[in-house]
């Protein structure tokens, strides 16, 4: 068996640990580096308990490659972080009759979900409604309305997605029809509180890829604290 694949998750379990849930998810950006600098500072809350997954694209950039890409597996002994899920969590051992599925144990334990960085990929995919990875199945279940699950939390779980690719790639086209999605149909507002989306927009700067303009991810500081903000944790000195 594969010794990076997680034991059965059940969500039932954790729903009366008084912590607040955060899943934390990356996909295939080099933005992905950033994930254990967001797992440490949003962990530092006694009262967080964090989860992360990865696409295997994202993986890539978590192989200790140097001190800023660490071993995504040696981000477990990071305080807060109570789980690494891979695809390969999903699909590791053939499934029975009451058996939990994994990525509706997640969307049940999950108070938030947070994909940072969400690629142009994975925008797309998501908002085709297309669920061919442990990540996009977990946004295809997400419990948009807050009713599925009522009961099990105080309010609508809200997913946040920080966007990170080539300039290239954010103002094509495609991106902005993926964007209006995201913005205008699912997005949250006071304006409009049947939202469950909340975008953390990209950033202009120099990018990893050699060329300069719009498409960084968000500086993961400014993520951290909207995410704090929007649980009313304490402040995060960095």
């Amino acid at each position: 068996m594969d010794s990076h694949v997680e034991t059965p998750f059940s969500a039932q379990e954790h729903l009366q640990d008084n912590k607040i849930h955060i899943l934390l998810a990356a996909s295939g950006s080099v933005a992905t580096i950033k994930i254990p600098n967001i797992a440490e500072a949003l962990g530092r809350h006694p009262d967080v308990s964090i989860r992360i997954i990865v696409t295997d694209s994202a993986e890539r950039f978590l192989a200790a490659q140097s001190s800023e890409q660490p071993l995504l597996d040696s981000l477990r002994n990071t305080p807060g972080v109570d789980g690494i899920y891979r695809d390969s969590d999903e699909w590791s051992r053939p499934w029975i009759r009451g058996a939990p599925i994994l990525h509706i144990e997640l969307r049940k334990w999950a108070h938030i979900l947070l994909v940072a960085p969400l690629s142009a990929n994975t925008m797309a995919k998501m908002t085709m409604g297309m669920s061919d990875n442990l990540l996009l199945s977990v946004l295809r279940a997400w419990d948009t309305t807050g009713l599925v699950d009522l009961g099990f939390k105080p309010k609508k779980p809200m997913v946040f997605l920080a966007p990170a690719m080539n300039t290239a790639m954010y103002v094509h086209p495609v991106t902005e029809k993926s964007l209006k999605v995201l913005r205008d149909e699912w997005g949250w507002s006071s304006s409009k509180p049947e939202g469950w989306i909340t975008i953390l927009p990209p950033i202009e700067k120099s990018l990893a890829c050699g060329d300069a303009g719009t498409g960084g991810m968000m500086d993961w500081r400014n993520i951290v604290e909207a995410i704090r903000e929007y649980l009313v944790l304490p402040a995060i000195d960095f």
